[in-house]
């Protein structure tokens, strides 16, 4: 499918006057079609900062998200841009434009608070947008981050707003600084702008209650953001005038150093945005992403809080349903062509089933995440068993009806020459034994019979016996010992066909039991890689927020906060804790579903080694009326 490539943004979420959030289906169908990973970057702030504008140029676009040019906000709501990724092929990415925050029309905090934990939940690198400098106001504008706890919960047993692993899951935090005019110093020494921003992140040592007032949002986005970056853009135009239809100038309008910063503001976000992942690593695709929208902005809606734990379940539920319609998918179109060439002899079969059911594996793998019980891996397979027991079976059915056509057309002439009576005269025996010699001889020199073809050739051998009973008898060249010769013979022909049909079916049946344990083994060999790369994941996920929480850890000693560094020692060892048990979980769920794969798998063996059990002990057939002798 070719990349989604969209010419306009269009609104994902509509937020009514009476502040009530809306997912616009037109969008939905949009993201839908993403089958790539998603790369999302959303920007929030208060309104009328210019938040619009970064996006334009991040969409490689001069206009396309509403500019305004007056006090009052352009953008309601979050509208959305869908781009192919400039850099990464493969990718795509989302952009979401916030409705300004702080809106005096609106005025209601709580809807801006929702506003802006849908941004963080949605986005893989968040922009924040402010202008002026990143003082005391600013920082405080940023109100938004304290009340997170209150708007997001990691599990659903997090009734007291425990916060400790929103590192774990949240953006990148890029502060985007617009009209900044100040020289970047810190006691007289040129500083970046990344130390700029730390500077501004930095705590007072105290206490009191203006201190931790102070202190609170700064610390939230310390804690919450592990990775932060800051760009300082300088006006865009020496002529205010101009600042109000910035995306009717040319580049050659605008100032050289606002150009400057706002190249390098792209080159990162695109180089150092990461692709969206769910709890636990799984990378997030349109389709996913389509989900978490109507997820989150339904428990918004009804007065809820979203939680990540089981906003993965949910995700997990729906993707791994939708895994198991592909690659149900893949393997019944396979099938199909197949069945162009009916009937299939049982080796072309049997490989085009582990060809198949590898393939549809791959696919369900490559979609699904968190079955952890084996269950939609289990639906997967007994789904591929009944179509494929279906198949064998069509297959079966077209081979007996070719082969009885064809046998049909080579016994015609025999069928006359019963009608005429031609065989009721001396010698007539001799003469039958011959034309049906001649129809076995050119019937095992036909191509393209099918798995049925020794068990049709029995059926018609069985069928001709009446008419061979009837002209022995009636042979007056044939003495009683001639005919009692001649039957001990046939019967030793009968059951030699007939053997050869057992044997035939025995091979099949073997066949079949080998491409059954090929399938499994290879089967549970994608499901060691799939289990693997989960818990590889999960191991980076908490290694990175390990990380993340030690920095913080260690510029805190270095302030000298020794008691907000030693909360962050048990908020760490709390984590390693957690990280182990997930671990123990993980291996448990691995051991649990190898031995449900392999249960099924001998039990299916079993099955067929009954069977296979059955058809060497079975008794001969009786066969009470003999066929020629002749027949070889």
């Amino acid at each position: 499918m070719a990349p989604v490539s969209m010419q306009a943004p269009v609104c994902l979420i509509d937020n009514g006057t009476d502040g009530r959030m809306s997912v616009q289906q037109g969008a939905l169908q949009i993201l839908e079609q993403i089958q790539e990973p998603v790369v999302v970057v959303a920007v929030v702030g208060l309104y009328r900062t210019g938040k619009s504008y970064l996006m334009n140029r991040l969409a490689g676009k001069q206009t396309g998200f509403a500019l305004g040019s007056t006090i009052e906000s352009k953008t309601k709501g979050i509208w959305m841009w869908c781009v192919p990724h400039p850099s990464k092929p493969g990718n795509t990415i989302v952009l979401l434009d916030t409705e300004g925050l702080g809106d005096v029309d609106k005025g209601d905090s709580k809807n801006d608070t929702q506003l802006f934990s849908l941004a963080v939940l949605l986005s893989s690198s968040l922009i924040y947008n402010s202008r002026g400098t990143i003082d005391n106001r600013a920082v405080e504008e940023l109100q938004f981050v304290t009340e997170l706890a209150k708007f997001i919960k990691v599990k659903s047993c997090d009734e007291d707003g425990d916060t400790s692993e929103f590192v774990k899951f949240f953006p990148t935090f890029i502060w985007a600084v617009r009209d900044f005019t100040l020289e970047r110093k810190i006691d007289g020494k040129d500083v970046t702008e990344d130390e700029y921003l730390d500077f501004a992140l930095k705590l007072k040592d105290g206490h009191s209650k203006k201190v931790n007032d102070y202190n609170l949002p700064r610390e939230c986005i310390r804690k919450y953001f592990p990775s932060r970056k800051c760009f300082t853009f300088p006006f865009p135009t020496s002529s205010p005038e101009n600042v109000i239809r910035m995306e009717s100038l040319a580049p050659s309008d605008l100032a050289p150093p606002f150009l400057e910063v706002s190249d390098r503001f792209c080159s990162f976000v695109f180089d150092q945005s990461p692709v969206k992942q769910l709890k636990d690593g799984h990378a997030v695709d349109g389709r996913i992403l389509g989900h978490m929208v109507k997820m989150y902005v339904d428990i918004f809606s009804s007065g809820g809080v979203p939680c990540l734990e089981n906003a993965v379940v949910a995700m997990a539920q729906l993707e791994n349903e939708d895994a198991i319609k592909e690659g149900l998918e893949v393997y019944e179109s396979g099938l199909e062509q197949l069945r162009l060439y009916f009937p299939v002899d049982l080796k072309d079969i049997t490989s085009g089933h582990q060809r198949l059911t590898s393939l549809a594996t791959e696919i369900f793998m490559k979609r699904s995440f968190k079955d952890d019980d084996g269950k939609h891996m289990k639906s997967l397979e007994e789904a591929v068993d009944k179509l494929f027991s279906r198949f064998l079976l069509q297959n079966e059915e077209a081979s007996v009806l070719i082969c009885q056509e064809i046998l049909t057309g080579l016994s015609a002439p025999l069928k006359n020459k019963l009608q005429q009576g031609f065989y009721t005269k001396v010698g007539g025996y001799q003469l039958f034994c011959q034309d049906m010699e001649e129809i076995v001889v050119k019937y095992n020199s036909q191509t393209h019979r099918g798995e049925k073809a020794e068990d049709v050739l029995e059926e018609f051998m069985k069928q001709r016996r009446e008419e061979s009973a009837t002209i022995l008898q009636a042979d007056q060249s044939l003495s009683e010992k001639d005919r009692e010769i001649c039957e001990e013979r046939e019967r030793a022909v009968f059951m030699e066909q007939e053997m050869r049909a057992g044997q035939e079916a025995q091979r099949q049946l073997e066949e079949r039991m080998e491409a059954q344990r090929q399938s499994s083994e290879e089967r549970m060999r994608q499901v060691m890689e799939k289990m693997q790369e989960e818990q590889q994941l999960q191991q980076e996920e908490a290694r990175r927020a390990r990380e993340s929480m030690l920095r913080e850890q260690a510029a805190l000693l270095e302030k000298g906060f020794k008691e907000k560094a030693d909360v962050m020692t048990r908020e760490i060892e709390e984590s390693r804790r957690r990280t182990q048990e997930a671990q123990e979980a993980k291996s448990q769920e691995f051991t649990r579903l190898f031995e449900q794969q392999d249960r099924r798998h001998n039990e299916f063996m079993s099955q067929m080694m009954e069977q296979q059990k059955a058809m060497m002990v079975q008794e001969p057939r009786v066969v009470p009326i003999p066929v020629p002798c002749c027949i070889q």
